[in-house]
């Protein structure tokens, strides 16, 4: 059985999915905060705090737990520059309770969901894994902080480790029973199709002088079950492979702008929007280098168009306009 940490929210959600449609058992964590118990579609599910070693224990206690996937965390950019304490306690004291209570129950796998956050402004793009580590938010400190203390257990106690930082995820599941729902929303595509659907009056894009060709963030965008397979790799490679950190993108970027106009051809309309300023924390540009990926994991995204993502995405929103509660 696999025990996949804050499994009820969006990427995790996802994950549950995957290994449900492949017959795998899994047993999820989650306290709730941002996810939503209908997402995980009758898997086993414990609500609680990933701090608390008591409830972990008894998780462990109650189930044949052989390896844990672990996507649990507070992952907003902005509110990591005002709350900085709240990310330091959940993701890095969370990973910590997490990682006693495995190695007390003798669980020593586990994939980590980390971020190119941890990069911070990056010197070149495509980023490879072994850039300069600067992360210019606490939410990138928090797992860079979490990256460093795997490879401790690692070397102290031979826990094996798979660390996965991704890039922007988008999309959602084809059968559109699941996708990306948050509250408040902070992530673009979901953002503008709420504006589609009339939900907002208008997009805001967050600064058009930045030094990329039209002004605005470029990011690399990864099609959410491209990720939960590679994360099913990486866990499948710890049976024979060394401990490992690996990007996770299509190393393809698109601006604000280009998903913007990409989003409007989807819809075939024009939607209203402004520019405002910068948001604190946000880099230029994030592009992955995902070669060591592809080779070590041999691991290959299928979803690579902008186009077919958005549109996964939008079939999502469409169908379900008010998320879970639709």
């Amino acid at each position: 059985m696999i025990l996949i940490c804050g499994g009820s929210g969006y990427i995790g959600s996802h994950m549950v999915a995957y290994f449900q449609d492949k017959g795998v058992p899994v047993a999820v964590i989650d306290n709730m905060a941002t996810g939503h118990a209908a997402s995980v579609h009758g898997a086993k599910l414990y609500v609680g705090d990933m701090r608390d070693t008591a409830f972990l224990d008894k998780i462990f206690t109650e189930n044949p737990i052989q390896a844990v996937i672990h996507f649990a965390a507070s992952s907003l950019v902005g509110e990591s520059m005002t709350n900085p304490l709240k990310y330091f306690g959940n993701n890095v004291g969370g990973a910590v309770a997490l990682l006693e209570v495995m190695l007390r129950h003798n669980v020593k796998k586990i994939v980590f969901s980390s971020t190119a956050a941890t990069y911070g402004e990056p010197e070149h793009i495509p980023i490879p894994e072994n850039a300069t580590m600067s992360p210019g938010n606490p939410y990138g400190a928090s797992k860079l902080m979490v990256e460093d203390i795997l490879k401790w257990c690692d070397t102290c106690h031979g826990l094996k480790y798979s660390v996965l930082r991704y890039y922007n995820v988008a999309g959602a599941h084809p059968r559109a029973h699941i996708g990306e729902v948050h509250n408040p929303e902070t992530h673009l595509i979901p953002i503008i199709a709420q504006v589609a659907l009339g939900q907002r009056d208008k997009l805001t894009i967050y600064g058009d002088d930045y030094p990329t060709p039209d002004g605005t963030c470029i990011r690399d965008y990864i099609h959410v079950m491209d990720l939960v397979e590679a994360h099913d790799l990486a866990l499948n490679s710890l049976d024979t492979a060394p401990s490992h950190v690996y990007n996770l993108g299509i190393g393809k970027g698109f601006s604000v702008k280009e998903v913007v106009e990409t989003f409007e051809k989807v819809i075939d309309r024009t939607l209203p929007k402004e520019i405002g300023p910068r948001r604190a924390g946000d880099p230029a540009a994030l592009v992955a280098d995902s070669t060591a990926a592809m080779k070590g994991l041999a691991w290959q995204p299928k979803h690579t168009n902008l186009e077919e993502i958005i549109r996964s995405a939008w079939k999502w929103h469409s169908q379900n306009p008010h998320g879970y509660n639709s």
